[in-house]
């Protein structure tokens, strides 16, 4: 008898029709004779709905308050899913973070998990029955409610597979599986059956379907996770450690696994900073003691003594970030701060591209191609990141996935 976990987004259960559909797919595994702990998260855009409640009540709501308020979302469909699954004649127990044993610290909003204690939850199962847990959230030591940001019902799922011991992690969203590409901004793009934890990864962290954090949990515990529809049956995308890479000698192409794109992205730039030791950290660590992720940094230093600065941030934080960084400049002696709203991320991923020369050349060379300007670039081993027009994110997308073959891979 094996051990799953389930994990339904919000697009699975926009209304009741659908939590029934969601409900029937849990009942069919247990009666297929699996143990399932089928972690939910809020229906549709409920999470939306309430920040925007919590807006019009707060011009800044209170952050153990708000995360009060958007654990609600979770919890009405943890409820539904359980109601549900008793009217199919299963024996079903909703439960919320806390009950679930998930401990976080007090970062409100974007909460870490310190420790799983899931006594409760293998009671339910040795009593035979299906446990809901509601995802997204935790509790303090204190017992304050808190919310592990946004997405992050995927990372409550494979959290819990993980320290259960399960057999396996099934994500199930309205898509049916990984792809290439956003089939959104590129029609040809095509579903991988499988992908390494370090290319996910990649992905994920640059707009990828997938929350970055449930990701890397799963590299460090060794959990496979399947992303499938909740919709169709299929076979979805195994992300996995052991994933084939098909990597044929002088075959470019092959090295290269999808193109990763992200929208609402901000760039700004501080100019004119004395080039200097030292200059680079007084104007980050700010923006960290701000709880400010920054993401590309491009320096720049010039023959005059000089230097510029840019990095990208959150387009929902460049009002506060460019706050952190006009403080910083005006300290420094800095001649300026520039920014822009409207840009966005298109990245290759794909393993083994730091040991074969061509991929910067034909990346560049495609976007060129595109009429497709290039802001900014960053690397790592496996990925080359190109900041570029937001209104130009899908010609960019497009380029890149002709450029590299990715619609005749094997």
């Amino acid at each position: 008898m094996a051990l799953v976990v389930q994990k339904y987004g919000g697009s699975s259960l926009v209304d009741a029709a659908a939590v029934l559909r969601v409900a029937e797919r849990v009942a069919e595994a247990q009666r297929g004779g699996d143990r399932v702990v089928a972690v939910v998260s809020a229906m549709g855009k409920t999470t939306d709905d309430l920040i925007a409640l919590a807006h019009r009540v707060s011009e800044e709501p209170d952050p153990r308050e708000l995360d009060v308020l958007l654990s609600t979302g979770e919890l009405q469909s943890c409820a539904l899913v359980a109601m549900a699954l008793r009217a199919h004649g299963r024996d079903a127990v909703s439960l919320n973070g806390a009950q679930a044993g998930i401990r976080t610290d007090t970062r409100y909003g974007n909460a870490r998990i310190a420790v799983i204690e899931p006594e409760r939850v293998t009671r339910e199962l040795t009593r035979g029955r299906i446990v809901v847990v509601a995802g997204f959230q935790g509790s303090t030591e204190e017992m304050d409610v808190t919310t592990l940001g946004r997405g992050a019902s995927d990372l409550s799922a494979v959290a819990l597979a993980a320290r259960l011991g399960a057999d396996r992690c099934d994500v199930y969203t309205d898509v049916d599986g990984i792809y290439t590409a956003d089939p959104n901004l590129v029609p040809e793009a095509r579903r991988l059956s499988e992908i390494g934890f370090e290319e996910m990864l990649e992905m994920a962290s640059h707009g990828a379907k997938m929350n970055p954090r449930s990701v890397e949990f799963a590299m460090v515990y060794n959990v496979p996770i399947r992303v499938a529809s909740s919709l169709v049956d299929g076979p979805g995308t195994l992300i996995h450690q052991e994933a084939n890479m098909q990597k044929e000698i002088g075959e470019i192409r092959d090295r290269v696994r999808g193109i990763a794109t992200e929208a609402d992205v901000a760039m700004i730039a501080v100019q004119g900073l004395e080039d200097r030791p030292g200059i680079a950290a007084h104007l980050f660590e700010p923006l960290a003691d701000s709880d400010l992720s920054v993401d590309v940094i491009v320096q720049n230093a010039g023959a005059d003594g000089f230097s510029n600065i840019g990095f990208t941030v959150a387009r929902k934080d460049l009002g506060r970030a460019r706050g952190v960084a006009e403080t910083a400049a005006r300290e420094l002696g800095a001649r300026g701060v520039v920014s822009n709203d409207r840009l966005a991320k298109v990245s290759i991923v794909g393993t083994g591209m730091q040991n074969e020369p061509g991929y910067a050349s034909r990346v560049f060379r495609a976007l060129a191609d595109a009429g497709v300007n290039i802001e900014m670039v960053s690397t790592s081993e496996i990925r080359i990141t190109c900041v570029v027009s937001e209104a130009q994110l899908g010609e960019a997308a497009r380029a890149l996935h002709a450029a590299f073959e990715l619609d005749q891979q094997g």
